[in-house]
């Protein structure tokens, strides 16, 4: 069989699945969405009952949702990156179907924003304990509202609604009023993950920083752009000689991963391309050497760490294809790209369409996540075909 027809039609199974699913599903760290969690008041009221029982569920190799009343549901992250990618599709094929994605997950997006705050602003549809911070479900997130943010945005360059680049540009109030900021010596900042924390994470400030940037282009607000520059500074005076960068500042985020250190690199490269202003590109090429010279093996395998390959989570390869694209990379390691989808299909894709979590040294985790897998493969396979037109089958109808 053909590269074309290997990657078409894995997409399309992934395409079928996630249709008939509604778009809705589970997520690595949906747990305390288990009613009976949530019936046992002792557990559901202790921090590290909470952590555990979400620990529990993300590590284990079968999905237990069902069996503890954890519903499948729609993510509005996940409809963030649908909504980009048929957009992307859109752009190669432009049919109606594509189209009328296109509005679907932009109207759907409107309705789930949390309420309450500065500006447009989403967050995931469950409680979410992590070890740095609580989450109450529908908290916003800088992560989850830029994602959705941008989403809006590709909507909104291809159906004029002015609503979606309102929401956007709300966005931006969410981001610059809402966030904590953690200073250093120069003045400059990173946001906070969200209202509710005051972490120092390095690729989710830059994602704010990046739909400031991404906005800025279109309604040219100086304040946008100022306040951009002043995250990407903070940032990247933390990245280390060797171009890499750990995930934050915290004791426990002192790793240093493959799908993170991307976000950071396309982030990178959006800011320069909005703004105009090329004076971090150095900090960009750095770490892009360092990326793609570690995390990805000869066999088209994505490591997850820079000192490990396991697990091999399906986020990793998602993440090559946008990286490439964004830094201008994809001609060149095009082999590479080929490769390491490739390999992913043939590893990590079920007989049913959707694909793995992660596979790890002593067993794999087939659950189908819908934010985490499902919707980034999505991505990646829209990434693939605008940069590589052939592998879209064009009799697709």
């Amino acid at each position: 069989m053909s590269q074309v027809n290997d990657f078409f039609n894995s997409f399309e199974q992934l395409a079928d699945f996630c249709s008939k699913e509604e778009y809705k599903g589970y997520d690595p760290y949906d747990s305390l969405n288990s009613k009976l969690f949530q019936s046992i008041p002792l557990l559901s009221k202790s921090r590290i009952a909470k952590l555990a029982w979400t620990q529990f569920f993300k590590r284990a190799p079968m999905n237990l949702r069902p069996l503890v009343g954890v519903p499948k549901e729609f993510n509005p992250k996940a409809l963030g990156l649908f909504l980009t990618s048929y957009c992307n599709l859109y752009e190669i094929d432009p049919q109606t179907h594509y189209l009328e994605k296109i509005n679907f997950f932009g109207d759907k997006i409107l309705d789930l924003q949390t309420k309450g705050w500065s500006g447009s602003c989403w967050g995931y549809n469950f409680d979410w304990q992590a070890r740095a911070f609580f989450q109450p479900k529908y908290t916003p997130t800088v992560v989850a509202t830029t994602f959705i943010a941008c989403g809006l945005l590709d909507a909104f360059a291809i159906t004029e609604r002015k609503e979606f680049y309102a929401a956007a540009r709300s966005a931006c109030d969410f981001v610059l009023k809402d966030l904590y900021r953690t200073y250093d010596d120069k003045g400059d900042f990173s946001f906070s993950y969200s209202p509710l924390d005051k972490s120092v994470v390095f690729n989710a400030s830059l994602l704010g920083a990046r739909l400031l940037s991404r906005v800025y282009s279109i309604s040219g607000e100086k304040e946008l752009i100022e306040e951009a520059k002043k995250a990407v500074n903070f940032a990247c005076g933390y990245q280390k000689e060797n171009g890499a960068w750990s995930y934050g500042t915290l004791p426990f985020h002192h790793w240093i991963d493959n799908f993170h250190t991307g976000y950071n690199l396309e982030c990178l490269s959006d800011y320069a391309r909005y703004s105009g202003d090329h004076s971090f590109d150095s900090y960009m090429e750095k770490g892009f050497d360092y990326y793609i010279n570690t995390f990805f093996t000869d066999e088209g395998i994505s490591k997850y760490y820079n000192n490990s390959t396991f697990p091999v989570d399906i986020h990793a390869p998602t993440q090559l294809l946008i990286t490439l694209d964004k830094l201008g990379q994809f001609d060149k390691h095009k082999e590479m790209a080929v490769k390491v989808m490739q390999w992913t299909i043939a590893n990590m894709q079920s007989p049913k369409g959707y694909f793995y979590y992660q596979i790890n040294k002593h067993f794999t985790s087939r659950i189908p996540y819908m934010r985490w897998a499902q919707a980034w493969m999505f991505l990646s396979f829209t990434v693939l075909f605008k940069k590589e037109s052939s592998f879209y089958n064009k009799k697709h109808s």
